[in-house]
């Protein structure tokens, strides 16, 4: 079972188009949006990458989803949940992330989106815990993780072991939200 379309007052969290890869794409060559991230070396890298999203939504019902401005812009990046493809002191997990185009920063569109997502996992996905990860200087995403209630634990920092070790992008923050602290969050706000 996968949810068909996600929706808030601004955005529409849906499956992937074909026309979506060409805009993806863009993102991905973008070196303001990739600066956290390693690169996709192009466009035929760019397009396995959401074919492997595809697969992973078909597979588990959920996966990255693409964020439509509706009426608007019907491309705008991703937002959603994966479950963590490697080996590490956490997992296995499901982690959230996001990828927008820096036209779209600013907005409050990841943290609008990335809401959407944590509400279909806890509720229908029912999941006992949500994590995070980003580099340290990522500031950007790190205010998102926090805006929709993860906390950090130094202790919980790891060598993201897809990054070759003397790479800059290395060392990985983790964020977590479980389950019952979500419910308590909302339950207050």
């Amino acid at each position: 079972m996968s949810a068909n379309a996600l929706r808030s007052e601004r955005l529409v969290l849906r499956p992937w188009r074909t026309e979506d890869l060409e805009a993806f794409s863009r993102i991905s060559a973008d070196p303001v949006a990739m600066r956290h991230l390693l690169p996709l070396a192009d466009r035929g890298a760019s397009d396995a990458y959401v074919r492997r999203i595809e697969a992973h939504i078909t597979q588990h019902g959920f996966g990255f989803w693409v964020v439509e401005i509706p009426s608007y812009k019907p491309f705008i990046g991703f937002v959603g949940l994966m479950h963590v493809g490697y080996e590490a002191h956490f997992t296995p997990a499901v982690e959230i992330g996001w990828r927008l185009h820096p036209d779209y920063w600013g907005h409050g569109y990841a943290t609008e989106a990335a809401r959407l997502a944590l509400r279909d996992g806890f509720e229908r996905l029912d999941l006992k815990e949500v994590v995070a990860l980003t580099v340290h200087a990522n500031h950007r995403s790190r205010g998102v993780m926090e805006r929709i209630g993860m906390t950090r634990n130094e202790e919980d920092d790891f060598d993201h072991p897809r990054v070759p070790d003397d790479h800059p992008l290395r060392r990985h923050m983790l964020y977590r939200l479980s389950r019952s602290d979500w419910e308590t969050q909302n339950r207050t706000s």
